[in-house]
């Protein structure tokens, strides 16, 4: 190995580090590490900003506009209520009912926001038939990624893969090659979540049908008795006063000491610190108890005398800006006007010393606002909104849903079709004329607010996908890549391709488990490149293997976008994903590791 090899390794271990940390946003983390391989030689500054003007990248950056029309036009909310079940029935057909036309809606559209507006509508569902959202809200977001695997335009990664292959002369993925091998794997995942799978969500006590409160979220806080309360001498006997039954005192500060309620009968006295316990229903009584005041939350008077207050439930997106900084750093209530009541990660709720909890991707945030809250923000990129109703805006006009049906099919057809079409001076119409043209009669129509396009496009997902080609570059051109393939091939010689191919699908099943990935595509396919050039085999196999083993993120909340919506809207823990999602790879794996070779030729 050459030291340019060293070098870049040595960064890519660094840089998987840095995502795994979510140190930055992928994007900057990506930029960075190209911009290091540039200065000091690795890549040329052509190579640099190549993937700036990748049409794959620019087909994703357009895809998002033809998405948000999509979400704009209520399509989606349509879908939700035709695929529904009107009836409790077992919970295998409901769970089929629900993933077909999800997984069909997200072969064509971004999984984040078929998630974002399914998500709510299930919740709201599920509590109305006394069942457990936490049965469907997993299966939501599996049922998006078995979509996504499916087609060129399902997941961004696809397209990033394409792009690479066209960047090093091969070939691009026609629109439903992928499906060869997808639609395999979607039956056998819808199969198994139908009638395994689902089992390995515990049924939790709040989880019983006989319990009104079913997923109901638990939050603490910490009250303080004040001089002159009239709960002042008031008994609590295993955590419930005679005053107030819809709270539990969990325990008493006095003195430095803590007196547990359970066990012990205690007898409240001035100054009296509470941590009291009480589900998300009876929070705005909570916060009103006379002689009872809330600890560290200074901006709560003032919230208490707006009109319209509403409890909002909104999970922080990886563009909040607050991420890393403690409420009072970050100042949320100046900012937004709302005061923060509990913060729910990784299925617990964080109730008490809120001021000192540093703000995650991913948090649950239970907000105090009034209306202007909701109107100001839903757009936003900053959060995942999830209304006290579980139910998005409706569109104003119904005529938007015939446009951006006929726009969809006119987009899905011409790309298919596109390599068949008369060329335009030479130019084939191809996946990304079709979406150029659909996002242009969308902005036209009015489909989307067309002053406010720039909102939808996730640019950081554009700038990592762009730095990715630029990092691959540099695998290729320092020989780094070359090197990681021939250890590969060496650790498996005797079993030929097919085991290579494996070794290629499991590092990038495993990086897009901790990093983003597109980041994980970007780091296998150099390897998968030099890999096919020392086999002198097809390397084709090689890349589909990639772009469905960096979708296949099924065990972890933090390996794709959608996992980490509904870990804080379902109330999940990290084992959670691991029980259910765990065996789904090791299916994913074994189907792809079989079928791949035979549909695609070495």
């Amino acid at each position: 190995m050459t030291l340019e090899s060293y070098i870049v390794l040595i960064v890519i271990v660094v840089m998987i580090v840095a995502l795994a940390k979510d140190a930055m946003r992928p994007g900057l983390v990506l930029f960075s590490v190209a911009v290091f391989f540039m200065a000091i030689g690795i890549i040329t500054p052509n190579e640099m900003v190549a993937g700036f003007s990748n049409k794959g990248m620019l087909t994703v950056g357009i895809l998002f506009l033809v998405s948000e029309g999509v979400k704009h036009s209520g399509i989606m909310n349509k879908m939700a209520e035709i695929s529904l079940p009107k009836q409790k029935g077992s919970t295998s057909r409901m769970l089929l009912q629900l993933m077909l036309p999800i997984s069909a809606l997200s072969a064509f559209l971004n999984n984040t926001p078929v998630v974002i507006i399914f998500a709510p509508m299930i919740k709201k569902w599920a509590e109305k038939l006394k069942i457990s959202p936490s049965k469907f809200l997993i299966p939501l977001s599996y049922a998006t990624i078995f979509g996504g695997i499916c087609t060129l335009i399902g997941t961004s990664t696809n397209l990033v893969v394409d792009g690479m292959m066209q960047e090093a002369g091969y070939k691009g993925l026609n629109m439903f090659e992928l499906g060869k091998i997808g639609l395999i794997i979607a039956l056998i995942g819808w199969l198994y979540i139908a009638f395994i799978g689902h089992r390995f969500l515990n049924n939790k006590e709040k989880d019983k049908p006989q319990n009104s409160r079913i997923d109901s979220k638990e939050y603490y806080f910490n009250l303080l008795v004040v001089p002159k309360s009239k709960y002042i001498g008031e008994v609590v006997r295993k955590g419930k006063m005679s005053e107030n039954k819809n709270i539990t005192i969990v325990s008493v500060e006095r003195d430095d000491k803590t007196l547990l309620t359970q066990n012990d009968r205690v007898i409240l006295q001035e100054n009296d610190k509470l941590l009291v316990c009480g589900f998300e229903e009876n929070i705005e009584s909570l916060l009103s108890l006379n002689g009872l005041e809330v600890i560290t939350r200074g901006d709560l008077e003032k919230i208490m005398q707006s009109e319209d207050l509403q409890r909002i439930e909104a999970v922080l997106a990886p563009r909040f800006p607050g991420i890393g900084s403690t409420l009072d750093e970050f100042d949320f209530y100046n900012r937004f006007k709302g005061i923060v009541l509990a913060i729910h990660r990784n299925g617990s709720n964080i109730t008490s010393s809120l001021n000192s909890e540093r703000l995650r991707p991913g948090d649950s945030l239970i907000i105090l606002a009034d209306k202007e809250f909701v109107e100001n923000w839903n757009d936003s990129k900053m959060f995942f909104l999830v209304s006290s109703k579980g139910e998005m805006e409706k569109p104003a006009k119904t005529y938007k849903i015939g446009w951006t049906l006929a726009t969809l099919i006119i987009m899905i057809a011409g790309a298919t079709v596109g390599q068949f079409l008369p060329t335009v001076k030479g130019n084939t119409p191809d996946m990304f004329f079709f979406a150029a043209v659909a996002a242009v009669m969308m902005a036209v129509l009015k489909i989307f607010p067309p002053k406010k396009y720039s909102k939808a496009i996730s640019w950081d997902v554009l700038i990592t996908i762009a730095s990715a080609f630029a990092i691959s570059k540099a695998m290729l051109n320092s020989g780094a890549a070359q090197n990681v393939a021939h250890l590969a091939i060496n650790s498996v010689k005797q079993m030929g391709p097919t085991a290579v191919l494996a070794i290629i699908y499991l590092l990038t099943m495993i990086f897009t488990e901790i990093i983003t990935n597109n980041a994980a595509a970007a780091i296998a396919f150099p390897i998968a490149l030099s890999a096919a050039t020392q086999l002198g085999v097809d390397p084709k196999p090689f890349f589909i293997a990639i772009c469905i083993a960096a979708s296949a993120s099924f065990s972890t909340p933090i390996g794709y976008q959608t996992n980490m919506i509904v870990q804080s809207i379902g109330n999940y823990k990290f084992k959670d994903f691991l029980r259910i999602g765990l065996p789904l790879n090791f299916l994913a794996f074994i189907l792809s590791v079989v079928f791949i070779p035979l549909i695609w030729k070495f």
